[in-house]
C-alpha cells in the first residue's frame, strides 16, 4: 500500500515526516500548490493509503466527493497532530485501514480508535482476516450477514481448501462440509455463501497481433464462467515478450490493475512441466506453448490449473502459486 500523509502545521508536518519514516511514504503540508482537494483528488486511488494529519472532520469533507464503495475506496485515518490518536475513517477492513491505524500507533505510540463492530467487540474480522491473507472477498454484501452471525454470538463455519496454520479464534470452526459452511476460503464458486478468492492465479495469454482488449475481456469471460473461477483471484498477467507492446493486452491489463509481465522464447521453453504443445506456435514464436507457460512462469513454477483454452484468437491458461494461510490478521 502506497502511503501519503498530509498536515496542516509545522507540528503536523513533523510527525507525517516521522510516520514516512517509518512506515514508508510521501508527507506533504497544506498550503500553495499544495490544496486539501487537490491532493486528496490526485491521491484517492485503489491501493493507497490517505493520513491526515489534522481534524477527522477536514478528512471526511477531503474525500466526501470522491467516495464510491468499500471495496475499492482506500483506507483513510485521521491523525492528530500531537499523534494521541490514530482513527480510521474509510475502508477498516478491505482497504486496511484499521490495519494502517494501528501501525501508526505502534509508529508514534498514538492509540488506535477502532469503531468497526467486530473489533470493538474484540471478534473475528473475516474480511480484515482475508486482506491480510491476500484474498479477494468475491462479493462484498455476502460479509455483512457473516458479521452480523458473529456479533448475535453464533459460530462462524469456514472451509477451507488449505490448511490453515495455528489455531481457529474465538467463534470460528473449520469444516471439511463446503456444502455446510457459511465461508469458503477457496478458488472455485462456493455457492451461496461468503467466498474468499485467494490471489494466486496467474493467467497466461497468447493472442494475434492486434487483437483488441474486447475480445480479451469475452475469452476470459467464458474460461472464468465454465471454470467457476473469480476474476479478483488472478494476480498478474504473463505472456511472451514479442506480445508485451499490445495495445489492447495493455488495455485489458489496465483495466483490471493487473501487472503484464512477459518472458523471452528461451525462458518459456526452459520452463519444466507437462504443456500442450503446437507446432504452429513452436514455429511463429519459437517456443511450443505460450500461455501455459508463461502462467507457471508467472507464478514461479506453480500448479497449472487450468490447461490451454484457445478461441477466435486468443489462448488463455491459468497456474497457481503456492499458498499458506494462517490466522493472522494484524500486522
Amino acid at each position: 500500500m502506497k502511503l501519503y500523509y498530509l498536515a496542516f502545521s509545522a507540528r503536523g508536518l513533523a510527525l507525517a515526516e516521522q510516520l514516512a519514516a517509518g512506515l514508508g511514504g510521501e508527507a506533504s503540508r497544506c498550503g500553495g500548490a499544495v490544496t486539501l482537494q487537490g491532493w486528496t483528488r490526485a491521491h484517492f486511488a485503489a491501493g493507497a493509503g490517505l493520513v491526515y494529519v489534522g481534524a477527522c472532520g477536514i478528512a471526511v469533507r477531503a474525500v466526501a466527493p470522491y467516495l464510491r464503495s468499500k471495496e475499492t475506496d482506500p483506507a483513510v485515518v485521521a491523525v492528530d497532530e500531537r499523534g494521541c490518536y490514530a482513527v480510521p475513517l474509510l475502508s477498516g477492513h478491505l482497504g486496511g485501514a484499521n490495519a494502517l491505524a494501528r501501525a501508526i500507533a505502534a509508529a508514534c505510540g498514538a492509540r488506535p480508535v477502532l469503531t468497526t463492530a467486530t473489533d470493538a467487540g474484540g471478534l473475528f474480522p473475516i474480511d480484515d482476516w482475508a486482506r491480510r491473507q491476500g484474498c479477494a472477498v468475491a462479493d462484498v454484501h455476502r460479509v455483512k450477514p457473516v458479521s452480523a452471525a458473529l456479533l448475535a454470538g453464533r459460530t462462524l463455519r469456514l472451509y477451507s481448501d488449505w490448511p490453515i496454520a495455528g489455531a481457529p479464534p474465538a467463534g470460528v470452526r473449520l469444516t471439511e462440509d463446503r456444502a455446510g459452511c457459511d465461508a469458503a476460503l477457496t478458488l472455485r464458486d462456493p455457492g451461496p455463501v461468503l467466498w474468499l478468492a485467494p490471489r494466486v492465479l496467474a493467467l497466461g495469454l497468447g493472442c494475434r497481433r492486434g487483437m483488441p482488449a474486447a475480445a480479451l475481456e469475452e475469452a476470459l469471460a467464458a474460461l472464468l464462467a465454465r471454470e467457476k473461477l473469480c476474476a479478483k483471484s488472478i494476480c498478474k498477467v504473463c505472456t511472451i515478450d514479442r506480445k508485451a507492446d499490445e495495445v489492447g493486452l495493455l488495455a485489458f491489463c489496465a483495466a483490471h490493475g493487473w501487472p503484464l509481465e512477459s518472458y523471452t522464447a528461451a525462458q518459456l521453453q526452459a520452463q519444466p512441466g507437462a504443456f500442450t504443445p503446437s507446432a504452429f506456435v513452436a514455429q511463429t514464436v519459437g517456443v511450443d506453448n505460450v500461455c501455459e507457460r508463461a502462467a507457471v512462469c508467472g507464478t514461479g513454477g506453480g500448479a497449472l490449473c487450468v490447461k490451454k483454452q484457445a478461441g477466435g484468437g486468443v489462448t488463455l491458461a491459468l497456474a497457481a502459486r503456492a499458498f499458506a494461510p494462517d490466522w493472522k490478521w494484524t500486522e
